[in-house]
């Protein structure tokens, strides 16, 4: 799979772990970045993810989250662990790590420690929570930040109920992840213009509440507030995927003139006889309604021909895919959004590619994802070191 060499001159450090971090890095090595990755002898725990095919601790979510990166696994903690971390930090642009500040002072990677060793170092900290807070040291996880934030609680605003529930993706981790990015980004322009270093914390619960706030703050935005938390429409329980004759699809009629195309085009327009919903102002006002009308009369449509007339009339709708159905997904198939690669221990899998595309810049193969320690004899070698130095137990 070829990656953008967009950041070929960027060297990154990477000291982290599970998702949050490694999804981060991960971006920005399939932007071109030189990512040097250092894990303790048993590995990062996301090795242990899901099943491997071949290697223990070599996870499908591992070939994923780490392809493009070189793994080293010395012991940050011996003397000549330290040494090889510092030499390569002083050749390095970006150190990212998500240790706690009582560990990394340990270990010596404090921002200014790193900095002695390379004053114009972007130092970027991944945490779960604020060092301006009241408990920064305090463990995080994907399950305690959507719990924090908010996020558990929006399915049982939905359902009208009092049941949270957690979104069943590691949302909080992939939504600080890309807040690092720009993060990273944004601090290698500021190094750039200034010559300095740069310290950046991104804490994972003030992410994910930026981000779920962007519309769910909503009327209580206003102080004094002129209504209650929660995007009304994003909430509304009949805004759900649509059962077809022998299906299920999403339709985004979101302009009035759409609403009554799609009522014509299903040739329901006596549906809009009714006087809640017969102008746009009670449209607006009664969209609940228009939503439970339009599944009803879905319904007795296959998904094929439902999916023709809303084309016709451009009206935004397309499948309700399942996991299993996103292989033969024509859009994405007509990106070659999912390539067949063989790893050299591990054999066929299937990756996917870089979403973001930058065109009229140079692209390379993605380097698959390594075993624990793989590169380390390399590395050390580049750096002076000679030997394997000792590893963590």
């Amino acid at each position: 799979m070829p990656r953008s060499k967009l950041l070929e001159d960027i060297k990154i450090v990477d000291m982290t772990t599970v998702l949050m971090g490694p999804y981060c890095t991960q971006t920005l090595s399939d932007m071109g970045a030189s990512v040097v990755k250092i894990e303790p002898s048993y590995g990062d725990v996301i090795r242990l993810v899901s099943k491997p095919s071949v290697t223990p601790k070599m996870s499908p979510t591992h070939l994923t989250l780490n392809r493009g990166k070189r793994c080293v696994d010395w012991d940050p903690k011996t003397e000549l662990g330290k040494e090889a971390t510092r030499r390569l930090l002083a050749e390095s642009d970006v150190f990212i790590h998500n240790v706690r500040d009582s560990g990394i002072g340990r270990l010596g990677l404090t921002f200014e420690d790193v900095k002695e060793v390379k004053p114009d170092i972007v130092y970027v900290h991944c945490r779960g929570f604020s060092s301006k807070g009241p408990d920064p040291e305090k463990p995080a996880y994907d399950d305690i930040i959507q719990g924090l934030s908010g996020m558990a609680s929006l399915q049982a605003r939905v359902d009208k109920g009092d049941e949270m529930r957690f979104l069943p993706s590691a949302f909080a981790d992939k939504v600080a992840g890309l807040h690092a990015v720009y993060g990273v980004l944004g601090a290698l322009h500021r190094r750039d213009r200034t010559g300095q270093a740069v310290e950046v914390e991104v804490p994972m619960l003030d992410c994910v509440t930026n981000f779920l706030l962007a519309e769910h703050f909503d009327e209580a935005t206003m102080d004094p507030p002129t209504g209650d938390f929660g995007y009304e429409r994003q909430l509304d329980p009949t805004r759900q995927p649509i059962r077809t004759a022998d299906g299920w699809i999403v339709v985004a009629p979101y302009s009035d003139d759409r609403w009554v195309r799609a009522f014509e085009v299903l040739g329901a327009e006596r549906e809009l006889e009714d006087p809640r919903i017969s102008d746009p102002s009670g449209r607006r006002a009664n969209r609940s309604i228009l939503q439970e009308r339009l599944a009803s009369l879905a319904r007795k449509f296959e998904t094929d021909a439902l999916l023709t007339l809303f084309d016709a009339e451009d009206i935004p709708a397309g499948r309700a895919n399942r996991l299993e159905d996103l292989q033969q997904d024509p859009h994405l198939k007509g990106s070659d959004f999912f390539q067949s690669r063989t790893h050299p221990t591990e054999g066929n899998y299937w990756e996917v590619q870089p979403p973001v595309r930058f065109f009229d810049v140079p692209v390379e193969e993605i380097t698959p994802a390594r075993e624990i320690g793989y590169d380390t004899e390399a590395i050390l070698s580049e750096l002076g070191l000679g030997p394997k130095v000792g590893t963590a137990d």
